[in-house]
């Protein structure tokens, strides 16, 4: 049997449904030799990897609301709409705190998703080596949105959303050896990803992100199809919201966020035999 892999795409505030995806996953303790995460799948995956069940909504829920996590007026001061600060330091390293011990102790491999500025080229980054901020550092680059967050500086590179690039990575997870893979989705089947205005790609500052990001739509549409043709031969289990999550990227409502995590909890639950059934394969 190959290794089991978990693959996890962003969505900023719809990946409350993949949080609870993986709590029901650690719940039952189902594990995984790998996992990679894109954005908001990367955030939400680290916790899976050090065991925290429930820390991804608990945090979401606590502050939410709080301008220093996300807010208009954090991007105006910062630069970032999402508070570089406060969410990858303050928070995990004094507010709910992020289990390190635990992390560094897991046998699952992680990596993220990230997008050099400059080249448009996707990097796909081993968050277990390093120092213990490199994997909050390495989770901010992947989950920095265009227009709305600084590039993160990490090993002499610009980098900005993983998603630009590579919003669900099964193709590289696949070629380093995770042959037995869960992909969890925030967009229904169906779902046709449309081309960047016109607007967007003009005020986007780096060259790369700017060439990346006028294929975006193809490349995805493009991992869509192949997804779904692998899903329908048996070759990998999908997870996807049935519907449109009733949300936005960004979220002030915690009845939103809990509606969404609640909804991600009853699909895993809803598919757990046949999760189990693929993994004893």
């Amino acid at each position: 049997m190959g290794k089991r892999g978990l693959v996890l795409e962003g969505g900023a505030m719809r990946g409350l449904f993949t949080a609870g995806v993986l709590d029901v996953l650690m719940e039952n303790n189902i594990s995984f030799d790998g996992v990679i995460g894109v954005s908001a799948g990367a955030a939400f995956g680290s916790n899976l990897v050090s065991g925290q069940i429930g820390r991804s909504l608990r945090y979401n829920l606590a502050y939410c609301r709080d301008k220093r996590y996300c807010s208009l007026r954090s991007l105006l001061r910062t630069g970032d709409l999402f508070g570089a600060e406060f969410c990858y330091r303050t928070l995990p390293l004094s507010l709910d705190l992020f289990d390190f011990d635990a992390y560094r102790e897991s046998q699952t491999a992680f990596y993220a998703v990230a997008t050099d500025a400059d080249t448009g080229q996707a990097l796909y980054l081993d968050c277990k080596g390093g120092d213990d901020l490199r994997v909050l550092d390495v989770i901010r680059a992947s989950a920095s949105m265009p227009l709305v967050s600084r590039p993160v500086l990490l090993d002499g590179r610009r980098l900005l959303d993983g998603g630009v690039s590579d919003s669900i990575p099964l193709s590289y997870f696949e070629s380093i050896g995770f042959t037995k893979n869960l992909v969890v989705l925030t967009k229904p089947r169906g779902y046709k990803r449309k081309p960047a205005s016109r607007l967007a790609l003009t005020l986007l500052k780096y060259k790369g992100i700017r060439q990346a990001m006028k294929t975006r739509h193809l490349r995805y549409n493009e991992t869509l199809e192949m997804i779904e043709r692998r899903e329908a031969a048996g070759e990998i289990l999908v997870i996807r919201p049935a519907s449109p999550l009733p949300i936005g990227r960004t979220s002030h409502s915690k009845a939103e966020l809990q509606t969404v995590y609640e909804l991600g909890r009853a699909e895993a639950e809803r598919r757990l035999p046949e999760l189990l059934r693929f993994f004893e394969a």
